[in-house]
């Protein structure tokens, strides 16, 4: 048969037998990697780590092919530091994702760029990190069709490797607050300085008390950042817009009672401007302004 092929088809006994052999080494290699899925993988229950060890099983019996293989139409490797070397090398082409993940997880436990507790955003993901693996760290979902950063329910696992391309914002790190703001618009015609004094009130009732525990994990955390805040007490600043006057609250609060103050501070704000008929709230209206009877004296008209 050898002979009858190297006549007719003009290949050589090594090349018929390279063929063979490659061929051969695929089999296996496929046959390997089918009944370790079927017997072994697919046992595992659950999904984020059966996939996992798919994914690593499949490189591993891709590269050890492309090993077999170069070996056979190469030649023998002509020492073992040799062959080691190459495998090596298939293997981290092959296994490239999931070394970069296993890195990042060194990274994370080295590093500390976020720990289990920790609110983060990372590129367009935000949430509380719930787990930390070898290949990939889980967030409960924050935000997205939620407001004010509560918890949609849904756990997404994001790859470790992702720490290296993608900037990572942490809510907790450093101290556990974070600045809000709080705008309120009224109209022209309103008290503004009574509002704003009103307002005060309210950040001193419901913000202030933060401020001390705040500046104590200031201090901490400059040890390690370069952090610096003059001032942490609550402020309102004035403001004016094409529709009123705009009285902007801004205040620390915890990242994770963020929709919760908001609301008790809207709340003391809707009660206290109810009292008050001189304080309006302003909204998108349309009205005509006669200047001779709105005005003032210095700025109308005078008649001929």
């Amino acid at each position: 048969m050898t002979e009858l092929i190297e006549k007719y088809l003009g290949m050589s006994t090594e090349l018929q037998n390279q063929l063979l052999i490659s061929v051969f080494i695929i089999f296996v290699m496929w046959l390997i990697l089918r009944l370790t899925l079927k017997f072994v993988i697919n046992k595992i229950d659950v999904l984020p780590v059966r996939y996992q060890w798919k994914k690593f099983t499949t490189y591993i019996a891709v590269a050890l092919s492309i090993v077999f293989l170069s070996q056979v139409w190469l030649g023998a490797f002509g020492s073992l530091g040799t062959f080691l070397g190459l495998l090596s090398a298939g293997l981290a082409i092959a296994l490239k994702d999931l070394l970069i993940n296993m890195v990042g997880w060194a990274f994370i436990l080295i590093r500390k760029p976020f720990k289990v507790g920790d609110r983060v955003e990372i590129g367009s993901v935000s949430g509380d990190v719930v787990d930390i693996r070898i290949f990939q760290f889980s967030l409960m979902e924050i935000g997205n069709w939620v407001d004010a950063d509560q918890s949609t329910g849904r756990i997404i696992h994001v790859p470790n490797g992702i720490v290296f391309i993608q900037p990572q914002a942490n809510y907790t790190e450093g101290f556990a607050y974070i600045w809000h703001e709080v705008p309120v618009l009224i109209t022209f015609e309103s008290n503004w300085k009574k509002a704003k004094a009103i307002l005060n009130e309210i950040l001193d009732k419901h913000a202030l008390h933060l401020s001390p525990d705040a500046e104590k994990q200031v201090k901490e955390a400059s040890k390690r950042f370069l952090i610096y805040y003059k001032v942490l007490t609550p402020i309102v600043y004035t403001e004016v817009k094409d529709s009123g006057v705009l009285l902007t609250m801004r205040f620390m609060c915890d990242p994770r009672r963020r929709r919760v103050t908001q609301e008790i501070i809207w709340e003391a704000v809707l009660d206290e401007f109810t009292k008050c008929d001189d304080i309006d709230f302003a909204y998108p209206t349309q009205r005509f302004y006669d200047n001779r009877g709105e005005g003032k004296s210095g700025t109308k008209p005078q008649e001929a």
